[in-house]
């Protein structure tokens, strides 16, 4: 087993989300993801071919931001936000990772509907320094029940 230090994990995880969520590149993709991931996300089917296909069935608007991440030992954990998926909300996740073997090899999250302002008790947003487009927000919201009146 090889020892990789927290620094060069965080840059794997960074460099990993990048090229599978924005680039959707999954042949390089497939060099950061162990045979063997295991998947915990209840949203997301076992493996990695579970997490490639999901993303392969989200529109190409689909983005991956990181505004924080940390590292200690093998585990990751990174805070980020997935938009452009045709939901009524981006969703704020924290992404935690197991490293083995340069590899991302097990994964776990949290997610949640990133708030508008309106919405945030705090009056703080989840995500960054500024709250999410409410406009972009309805309209998304609005695409989605058309879709699901659809049955799609």
């Amino acid at each position: 087993m090889s020892r990789t230090t927290p620094e060069q994990n965080t840059a794997l995880v960074l460099e990993a989300f990048d090229t599978l969520f924005n680039k959707r590149d999954y042949a390089t993709a497939e060099k950061f993801w162990s045979p063997n991931y295991i998947q915990h996300s209840a949203h997301i089917a076992p493996g990695r071919n579970g997490l490639f296909n999901l993303v392969r069935s989200l529109p190409d608007t689909l983005k991956y931001e990181n505004q924080l991440i940390v590292a200690e030992g093998n585990y990751v954990i990174a805070h980020g936000r997935f938009s452009g998926m045709g939901r009524p909300a981006a969703w704020v996740a924290a992404d935690i990772v197991r490293v083995e073997d340069g590899k991302l090899a097990e994964h776990w999250d949290v997610l949640q509907d990133e708030a508008t302002k309106a919405q945030s008790v705090s009056g703080l947003p989840m995500f960054g320094d500024r709250f999410p487009d409410g406009l972009l927000q309805r309209t998304t919201r609005w695409q989605s029940e058309k879709m699901s009146a659809l049955g799609q």
